[in-house]
């Protein structure tokens, strides 16, 4: 017998009511340790950029950023909670966990900017990838809540998108990372990232899409999904990152901006002194 007893409240005190296939406590189980992974990984992530040099550290900051809120997403799903019951072509409600979306529509387009970022690539390139990533997973969100078979046509937008995504970050930016020289870098993280990312329309359709595989079923497929991309992916960024020339990548902003700043206060000074040498040679 245990000394200090625990066991998981969660679907006691927030019990899946009026819902015919639910969350189980097993379910519920994961979806804590999921939870404590993304914390986890969260301070891995942040507490580096305290002692990192500030122009070290884009990083840190847009995958820290991700991770919290991975964290919360995950402590909502595993409390039971941010789920909707929507009803099935089978005539059967099923909870779908919007949590899990919002997720998705941050944890993406993170890692889309920090791909872009170390490929090069243009800012239009980046910012269209990060609208293709919000479309995929919001499309995805609309065919969760869609109760007829219309779904496959949301389904079959995302998926659309999904491909654009792959053939951005595995082609286009793959070009972009060999002209500055850091291709097999870039190529181990993105064709990580887009081989797990193979496999999410695949979940989707087997759970919130198709109903084939309950919803605890669901939250395993989906949580080692999400382990093995944002948080390995996000040590892998800082591992790697250890070799990279910031400055050669052009990704020291703050040394840009500091010097911008420095030229700026230099500038002042010398105008400032020249205006007060000529007030003063004309009042000789």
């Amino acid at each position: 017998m245990a000394l200090f007893p625990r066991a998981n409240d969660a679907l006691n005190i927030n019990p899946p009511t009026g819902v015919d296939l639910s969350l189980s406590v097993h379910g519920s189980d994961w979806l804590w340790a999921v939870t404590a992974i993304y914390i986890l990984s969260f301070f891995v992530c942040l507490v580096p950029s305290f002692t990192a040099p500030e122009s070290k550290r884009v990083f840190n900051y847009t995958l820290s950023m991700a991770l919290l809120v991975g964290s919360l997403t995950y402590f909502a799903q595993a409390s039971n909670l941010g789920w909707s019951s929507i009803l099935q072509t089978d005539n059967l409600t099923r909870q779908i966990f919007y949590a899990r979306y919002i997720n998705w529509v941050v944890s993406f387009p993170a890692l889309v900017l920090s791909l872009g970022l170390l490929s090069g690539v243009s800012w239009t390139t980046v910012i269209l990838n990060i609208f293709i990533a919000w479309f995929w997973i919001l499309s995805y969100l609309a065919a969760a809540y869609t109760t007829t078979s219309y779904k496959w046509g949301f389904f079959a937008f995302g998926t659309f998108a999904y491909i654009i995504l792959v053939m951005s970050t595995l082609n286009e930016s793959r070009e972009s990372a060999q002209v500055i020289g850091i291709s097999r870098d870039y190529m181990i993280l993105a064709s990580w990232t887009n081989l797990l990312w193979l496999l999410y329309p695949i979940a989707f359709g087997l759970s919130d899409g198709g109903n084939v595989i309950g919803v605890a079923e669901a939250a395993i497929f989906f949580g080692v999904l999400d382990v093995l991309l944002l948080p390995v992916v996000s040590v892998g960024f800082l591992v790697l990152s250890r070799g990279w020339d910031f400055e050669k990548l052009q990704l020291d902003f703050s040394e840009y901006r500091g010097l911008r700043h420095g030229q700026a206060s230099e500038e002042e000074g010398a105008l400032a002194t020249g205006g007060k040498k000529t007030r003063e040679s004309g009042e000789a």
